[in-house]
């Protein structure tokens, strides 16, 4: 299960940032094709917060869509898998350009507050 280092070192990146103030809330943004799971991440997120500035925190996740782009005809159709043809010429030719994210968005503190 990769979510649980990769979310220790989100619980990290955002205890640093946090410089000492409570975190109240944390936004991430995960693509659908990142290979994360969501609900792991939350499981994960729920663990790795245990004794840090995080402990209690909400943790928001907003699931961005696959895109990709048809060097053949350049549509930019929605991707569910990181490999297909493209549905406007049926080419071959789909490059991944959106759902590979996994980014902090954003935090919330006790002194945002």
């Amino acid at each position: 299960m990769h979510e649980l280092g990769i979310t220790r070192s989100m619980v990290s990146i955002v205890s640093e940032r946090a410089q000492g103030q409570k975190v109240l809330r944390v936004t991430l943004e995960v693509g659908r094709l990142s290979g994360m799971l969501p609900e792991a991440i939350r499981f994960c997120f729920d663990v790795c917060i245990q004794g840090t500035l995080l402990e209690g925190a909400a943790l928001h996740i907003i699931e961005t869509e696959g895109r990709g782009h048809c060097a053949a005809c350049h549509a930019e159709p929605v991707m569910t898998a990181p490999l297909g043809r493209c549905p406007a010429c049926g080419e071959p030719t789909l490059r991944m350009v959106a759902g590979t994210e996994l980014k902090i968005k954003e935090m919330e503190t006790e002194s945002c507050v």
